[in-house]
C-alpha cells in the first residue's frame, strides 16, 4: 500500500495523531519504514501498520498557521475596537503573512478574566524555525498596539468573596 499511496518519502517528516509516531522517514522497506525522532530515537515500523493509522505528512503543508487568544482587561473593553481594527491592519499590511488566506482578527467572547479576541492567520513560510521568528514578531507587535492604546493584557484573577 505504501509504495502505491505515496502517503511520505524518504526524507519528509510524518506523524501520527493516534500513535507516537513522530519524525523523519528514513526508509521505506517492503515490511518496514524506519523513522528517525527528533530525540534521536529510531522507530521501525511494519508496514502494514499504515493501513490502520492516520499519518499527517507535515513536510507537504502549505503554510504554518498562527492561532492565538489574546485576552484583554475588561477596564479595556471600550478599546477593543480600535485595538481589533489596527492588529487586522497589521496583519493585512505584512509580507510575511499569506495574504491568499487573509487574515481574520475579532472580537471573540467574555471570558471569566477577559475579553478574548482572536488572531488566526497562516505565514508565507512552512519552515518551523522561519515561522517561529514571524509568529514571534507578530505577538510582539499586537503588544505594542495593545498598550499604544493604553490597554493591557489580561491575566487570570479571582475574587475572593467573604
Amino acid at each position: 500500500m505504501l509504495f502505491f499511496d505515496r502517503p511520505f518519502h524518504v526524507g519528509e517528516f510524518i506523524k501520527s495523531p493516534d500513535r507516537n509516531i513522530e519524525g523523519i522517514v528514513e526508509k521505506i522497506g517492503w515490511r518496514l519504514t524506519v523513522v528517525r525522532t527528533f530525540s534521536k530515537n529510531v522507530l521501525y515500523i511494519p508496514n502494514s501498520a499504515f493501513s490502520s493509522i492516520i499519518v499527517e505528512n507535515v513536510t507537504r503543508m502549505t503554510n504554518r498557521r498562527i492561532n492565538e487568544i489574546i485576552g484583554l482587561r475588561y477596564d479595556d473593553i471600550v478599546k477593543i475596537p480600535k485595538i481589533v481594527d489596527e492588529v487586522r491592519e497589521y496583519l493585512n499590511a505584512d509580507k510575511n503573512i499569506d495574504q491568499t488566506n487573509g487574515p481574520i482578527v475579532y472580537f471573540k467572547s467574555f471570558s471569566a478574566s477577559s475579553c478574548d479576541f482572536f488572531v488566526y492567520a497562516f505565514t508565507v513560510t512552512k519552515d518551523w524555525r522561519k515561522f517561529l521568528s514571524i509568529k514571534e514578531t507578530v505577538l510582539y507587535k499586537i503588544s505594542e498596539i495593545i498598550s499604544k492604546h493604553n490597554a493591557e493584557i489580561a491575566y487570570p484573577t479571582t475574587r475572593r468573596v467573604e
